[in-house]
């Protein structure tokens, strides 16, 4: 139940295979993360699957639904259920935080609920007690274009999570951010995996980063998987094909991290309504 299958995924650009036959099959409550150098393709596979980017061929699968061939109504509520999070955040930075989380629930209320503002007192609790799980709530009033970079991002993720989602997407989510947070958004995301155990597919450029927090590792080159394991088997040699001479500063031992409630404060199972 809720696997995602991807078979012979491919994505081209002209003639440029930016996705080249891809194949994988994600378990639920997968922490998954996609590494490999920038143009590995590993952008345009998480747009593929959440369907942003249409396929040149191959099929993705979740469950026994075809999701390549949703339209209408029925992708609208894939994209809810495979939310993305995405590098630049993608606020509306003149609006507060708190009506950004609600944001999340545009798929599962009539639209003009929210263009009145017309959020349900049960919406406007859920998005506060997830502001507060990941230590926002105190911003929720405060307009998204005057937060940090990594507070504009946990208020991303809380976005993606009033989603109620089955998949979260992470696309390059910490890019941006200085190493402190990084490591909050890492943490947030664990926390979601672990403790609501929603499926977590993450790209990340940093093999270190991606070693210390995922369970599973899927390594692409020039559109191809070229490794899929858990981070102990994925040697020098595969970093260097992933890598080239970035590898070694790749390769590097990953820092002990404490836990997101540690840093934060806050109850580390409380559950999102």
């Amino acid at each position: 139940m809720n696997t995602l299958v991807i078979q012979s995924l491919s994505k081209h650009f002209g003639q440029t295979a930016a996705v080249d036959g891809v194949s994988l099959t994600i378990g639920a409550g997968e922490f998954v993360g996609i590494i490999g150098r920038s143009g590995a393709g590993k952008s345009t596979l998480l747009r593929l699957i959440n369907r942003l980017n249409e396929p040149t061929q191959g099929r993705v699968m979740y469950d026994a639904t075809l999701v390549t061939v949703l339209t209408g109504r029925a992708l609208r509520e894939w994209r809810r259920d495979c939310a993305m999070v995405f590098q630049q955040f993608n606020l509306i930075g003149r609006l507060d935080v708190l009506t950004n989380v609600l944001m999340g629930r545009l798929t599962s209320v009539p639209t003009w609920r929210a263009l009145l503002s017309a959020w349900s007192e049960a919406d406007k609790l859920a998005a506060l007690e997830t502001l507060d799980r990941f230590g926002m709530a105190d911003f929720a009033a405060q307009r998204c274009d005057q937060l940090s970079g990594g507070q504009q991002q946990r208020v991303a993720i809380c976005r993606a999570l009033m989603q109620q989602p089955k998949i979260i997407l992470a696309d390059e989510p910490i890019a941006s951010l200085d190493p402190r947070n990084t490591q909050l958004v890492m943490d947030a995301l664990a926390a979601i995996n672990r403790d609501l155990g929603i499926t977590v597919l993450c790209n990340l450029h940093s093999l270190d980063i991606a070693r210390s927090y995922c369970n599973r590792l899927v390594g692409m080159s020039a559109g191809r998987v070229v490794f899929d394991g858990t981070p102990a088997k994925l040697d020098d040699s595969l970093a260097q094909e992933l890598y080239g001479l970035e590898a070694t500063q790749a390769m590097s031992t990953p820092p002990q991290r404490p836990q997101l409630a540690d840093i934060l404060d806050f109850p580390g199972r409380a559950q999102v309504a």
